[in-house]
């Protein structure tokens, strides 16, 4: 293997609203589904500015806009209620990347369709933070499973304990763990 497959999947730095719409599109889908529905989705933005997907741009489509290049009605209003907090300046990208961990989860899962899951996925992809423990990822917690020898599934509040000595790096542990 190459050094660039052992290392995780960061995404491009991208204002965090448009970072937190991306992870809208990609929610429960498989991966090729989920790109092409967001390159759609950057198509349907104006061109002429740098960054498309502000929260004025998204907030000018329509939902049934969004409906035609596959995106569901659920994640459409999860989109808009996004685009609203950022236009209303309720959310910023200086103040998402400013927040710390308990911050950002208290102020993130107030927009409708972001849970903790997402937030530590934003948190460690989007903002490339090395110490985000996703408690309750499947694979993380299957990981450290194998890794510690345990008979069962281990509960959060267990993967809590289990890798506090990974600080602070744990979001590199819950990396290896996904491989």
């Amino acid at each position: 293997k190459t050094a660039a497959a052992s290392r995780p999947p960061l995404l491009p730095s991208l204002p965090a609203s448009h970072s937190l719409a991306r992870s809208f599109l990609y929610q429960q889908l498989a991966t090729a589904a989920a790109d092409a529905i967001y390159a759609r989705f950057l198509e349907l933005l104006p061109a002429a500015v740098s960054d498309g997907v502000t929260p004025a741009a998204v907030l000018a489509l329509a939902t049934a806009d969004l409906r035609t290049i596959g995106v569901s009605g659920r994640k459409a209003s999860y989109l808009h209620d996004l685009a609203t907090r950022f236009a209303a300046g309720e959310l910023s990208d200086s103040a998402v990347a400013a927040m710390d961990e308990s911050a950002l989860l208290a102020e993130l899962t107030k927009v409708k369709g972001v849970g903790e899951w997402t937030v530590h996925m934003f948190m460690i992809f989007s903002l490339q933070r090395p110490d985000v423990l996703p408690c309750g990822d499947l694979g993380v917690r299957k990981g450290v499973q194998e890794l510690y020898n345990l008979k069962t599934l281990p509960k959060p509040e267990e993967m809590a304990a289990l890798c506090e000595r990974w600080r602070p790096y744990r979001s590199v542990g819950a990396w290896y763990m996904w491989r």
